[in-house]
């Protein structure tokens, strides 16, 4: 192939990919600007524009957050930073530039809003590139204190600060496909987003975002905590908590009326500071706010104007086909105090103590156990992943075709360590990345052929959504009335309302999801 056909003309400039293995590849291709010095904390600027070819072959710098030196074991920032706004484009190289394109499938990575990256499984788009065929997008977004905490409250007239930060570059992103696809051989009338935990958080926001209308034609929602979206006075509370952790760091103390000094203190930080100060507030917040998530989108008079759960009863939330699904036993990875999932005893306690009376025999017959282990790892999978995504699909039927699933499927390994079909476990497989480390381990008891098969299925299924807004004959649309589920295991099935009394006794435990007109939780008092 010549080098001149690997050059696209974008906004911006040109950029010039690499190809490999009849894949042709973009990275790293900015879609705003670099949100550092004057543009810290602030929403997305338009990409500055470059001279010449800009080198598209290589990966850019992640989202910062702190890793942990091998070595030395001090926190690093190894590979990321605050210029981090790009995006990467994976396409078919026989694709072509005919009208209208391939399908356009754009994966938003999870990690909690505080680590992860595009980098995570964008080779292995080529799975699905090879499935479609379809064009493959993935992109970095701001994480952490420097996209998921709301600063608005220390803004001065010099320089104000934006909420949703990592929600605003999100919609960028998008705006940035839908005007540059074509250039890749994709279609910008058909691309569907995806994700999976904080990233299927996200795909849940988008369709409630007004900015991000017709920008995609169908979502994926992998183990959405689907109702972590939160109040302005949370999110303030949250923002207070978090400058006295930073000021304290320094040695100093803060006056919170001081707009300017914590304006100051907030722009000037450094960003090893900001990121540990951060990982301190993540570390207290579920202790003191059982069940809630620090770094969240927050409902505000711009960019979200409600919570997501009462945009989708009131068909309000775009009205896309979606799939939307989780694992069996979501929170029986989670373990140990700073896990941000209700599973240990004070926090359920917490959690009890603040449902109504009545719905507190039934919840303790479907976790019989709690506090144990086993019980209450399944009763904080729940309330974060299973229950809230149920709800979505209650609501969203009605307006718009759903699609649900139950991923089953766990090899003997882990079922033997008692994890079975944890958080994630279903990534490896469908991203057909099952030669890593951890693939290898999790199926040296076995399992690897079926583990494998499983992720082939759910793979085609997901690029049939993304082709023809359906996946297969074979899984039948969701309905209130009738809860058809998938139930992926090592040989695929469909239940009706599956787990049946544990969603009737969630609907009562949690009356705010079950009527979500009552809108974003607020910080309820510490325990």
């Amino acid at each position: 192939m010549r080098s001149n056909d690997l050059v696209r003309h974008v906004d911006g400039g040109a950029v010039r990919g690499i190809s490999r293995a009849g894949i042709d590849s973009w990275r790293a291709i900015p879609y705003a600007a670099a949100p550092v010095g004057a543009l810290r904390l602030r929403a997305p600027a338009p990409v500055i524009p470059w001279k010449g070819e800009r080198d598209a072959s290589r990966f850019g710098t992640s989202s910062a957050q702190l890793h942990r030196d091998l070595r030395t074991g001090a926190p690093s920032l190894r590979g990321s930073g605050e210029d981090c706004l790009t995006v990467n484009v994976n396409a078919p190289s026989d694709v072509g530039h005919r009208p209208p394109g391939l399908p356009v499938m754009v994966f938003i990575h999870g990690g909690g809003y505080s680590s992860g990256s595009s980098r995570e499984f964008s080779e292995q788009g080529r799975s699905f590139i090879h499935a479609g065929p379809v064009v493959y997008v993935s992109f970095n977004y701001r994480l952490g204190p420097l996209g998921y905490l709301d600063f608005s409250r220390y803004s001065t007239p010099d320089r104000p600060f934006e909420r949703n930060l990592g929600l605003r570059d999100q919609v960028e992103a998008l705006r940035w496909v839908h005007a540059n696809i074509a250039a890749f051989g994709g279609d910008p009338s058909n691309v569907t987003i995806f994700g999976e935990s904080a990233g299927a958080n996200a795909v849940i926001t988008l369709m409630a975002t007004p900015s991000a209308e017709n920008l995609f034609v169908g979502a994926i929602a992998q183990s959405a905590p689907a109702d972590a979206v939160y109040s302005r006075d949370s999110a303030a509370q949250w923002a207070a908590d978090f400058v006295e952790l930073l000021a304290g760091r320094g040695g100093a103390s803060v006056d919170h009326e001081d707009a300017a000094a914590v304006n100051h203190l907030l722009a000037t930080a450094p960003v090893r500071g900001l990121l540990q100060a951060s990982t301190g507030l993540q570390q207290q917040t579920p202790d003191e706010y059982p069940g809630m998530f620090c770094l969240a989108p927050v409902v505000d008079d711009d960019v979200l104007p409600e919570h997501p759960m009462a945009a989708f009863e009131s068909g309000r939330a775009h009205r896309v086909p979606m799939i939307i699904g989780s694992n069996d036993r979501e929170g029986s990875l989670f373990r140990g105090r700073v896990d941000v999932i209700p599973r240990t005893p004070a926090r359920i306690h917490a959690l009890f103590d603040a449902a109504p009376e009545s719905s507190r025999e039934l919840m303790h017959a479907v976790y019989p156990g709690l506090p144990a282990p086993r019980d209450a790892a399944d009763f904080a999978g729940d309330y974060g992943f299973w229950y809230p995504s149920t709800r979505v699909a209650d609501f969203h039927s009605r307006f718009a075709p759903v699609w649900a699933y139950r991923f089953d499927f766990a090899p003997p390994m882990l079922k033997l360590v008692g994890l079975d079909a944890t958080h994630g476990l279903e990534m490896f497989t469908l991203f057909d990345e099952l030669d890593g480390p951890i693939p290898r381990i999790i199926t040296s008891l076995g399992g690897r052929r079926a583990y494998a098969a499983a992720g082939e299925r759910m793979r085609r299924n997901w690029v049939e959504f993304a082709v023809s807004g359906a996946p297969g004959d074979e899984w039948p649309d969701y309905t209130a009335g009738t809860r058809s589920t998938l139930i992926i295991d090592e040989a695929d099935r469909v239940e009706d309302d599956p787990r049946r009394i544990r969603r009737q006794a969630w609907n009562a435990f949690l009356p705010h999801l079950a009527d979500a007109s009552v809108g974003a939780r607020s910080l309820r008092p510490k325990p």
